[in-house]
């Protein structure tokens, strides 16, 4: 039965982040397969029927990723709980490649993106613990097919899928981020040139979404979505430096005129892979305010923006199931059935407005996955 949120306890960041946390657990964690020693998230809560072989793999990274958030805020306040977390990760890692046929790789660059990046966080916090990589190979066979899918056909970019007739800011912007923290600096700006000189919108100050090998040649597609912004801010702030960081905080400003809503949350995109675009936008919203050199202004808008989604999701929750639910846009009350992308979406920017909230920019990082957690380096 849906009922109104218990009022009771505290209310703050982190216990906001801790209850999304323990309610993706509560209502979408399961064994891979049915075996022991692994982990997924399913694809919606409740269970709906005929849907049992669907999965999403870009999500179960995301979701990989939401778990190494939990860990670093908890590791100070709560190291058994953080390590818990870490173990969870660890088994959904697992999971992953088992579900996905026994390989790391598929036919998306985007999805082999968003996992080498989620693996690469991993082995680092796995360093920071004093336990052992266990992903090298796995973000090798990852890396290597986004280096072959950027190609100088288009100028430049990265391509979206194995059809190799479309480049897009979905893939090419977390790749750059990817090598941006992988320490190919130049990789890394070669792709973020190609995005502004071929994706950016000078009249919008946004990235729209990609170019696509037509019968009469390239086509142009200019949809905008929230996520494809984040990762370009990410990448921008991990390579740093006057030119990347001015940039950054011109997108910030077009963040906040363009894709926000009257209230002054971030606008979402409704369910299914739409679910997640936010929450990936507020992640890297968050470590744009945390960016060593930006202007203060500029990470002040990240912050408001980050705050104001997470009050607005938080407000339209409810308890369902033994856990709370989210609604998938600010301003409306959740309510069954919830797919998995709209409660990590929830997770993700409670787990972000958390990390504002720690200001952790030095001491509480994960070495070898983040450096004053805003600049990724690989040490193993």
């Amino acid at each position: 039965m849906l009922t109104p949120p218990d009022s009771a306890g505290p209310d703050t960041p982190a216990s906001r982040a801790q209850a999304a946390a323990e309610s993706v657990e509560t209502l979408f964690a399961a064994r891979a397969l049915g075996l022991p020693g692994t982990r997924l998230g399913r694809i919606a809560f409740p269970r709906p029927r005929g849907r049992g072989l669907a999965w999403h793999y870009w999500w179960q990274a995301h979701y990989l990723d939401a778990l190494l958030d939990g860990h670093l805020r908890l590791r100070t306040v709560d190291p058994a709980g953080a390590d818990a977390a870490l173990r969870r990760a660890v088994r959904l890692a697992r999971g992953i490649r088992l579900r996905n046929g026994a390989r790391w790789t598929n036919s998306y660059f985007d999805d082999m993106a968003w996992l080498a990046l989620a693996l690469q966080r991993l082995d680092g916090c796995l360093t920071d613990a004093g336990r052992r990589p266990r992903h090298r190979r796995a973000r090798a066979a990852l890396e290597a097919a986004l280096r072959s899918a950027a190609t100088p056909e288009f100028g430049g970019g990265v391509y979206w899928n194995t059809r190799r007739n479309f480049k897009n800011t979905p893939a090419t912007a977390p790749a750059a981020l990817y090598f941006a923290r992988a320490g190919d600096r130049e990789q890394a700006a070669g792709l973020l040139a190609w995005l502004h000189r071929r994706l950016w919108d000078a009249e919008s100050g946004l990235y729209l979404d990609g170019i696509q090998r037509t019968a009469d040649g390239e086509k142009l597609r200019r949809a905008v979505y929230t996520y494809n912004q984040g990762p370009v801010l990410g990448a921008l702030t991990s390579l740093g430096g006057g030119h990347n960081l001015r940039q950054a905080e011109s997108l910030i400003a077009a963040v906040q005129a363009r894709l926000t809503t009257p209230e002054g949350s971030l606008r979402t995109h409704g369910s299914g892979d739409g679910g997640l675009f936010t929450g990936i936008l507020a992640r890297y919203l968050t470590e744009a305010a945390l960016a060593p050199g930006l202007a203060a202004d500029a990470a002040g808008k990240a912050r408001s923006l980050v705050e104001a989604t997470a009050a607005a999701l938080w407000e339209g929750r409810r308890s369902h199931g033994g856990a709370l639910i989210f609604p998938s846009a600010p301003g409306t009350t959740a309510a069954p059935p919830v797919d998995l992308s709209t409660q990590l979406q929830a997770l993700l920017v409670f787990e972000a407005e958390a990390r504002i909230d720690r200001q952790a920019v030095v001491s509480r990082t994960c070495r070898g996955a983040v450096d004053g957690e805003n600049n990724y380096v690989t040490r193993t």
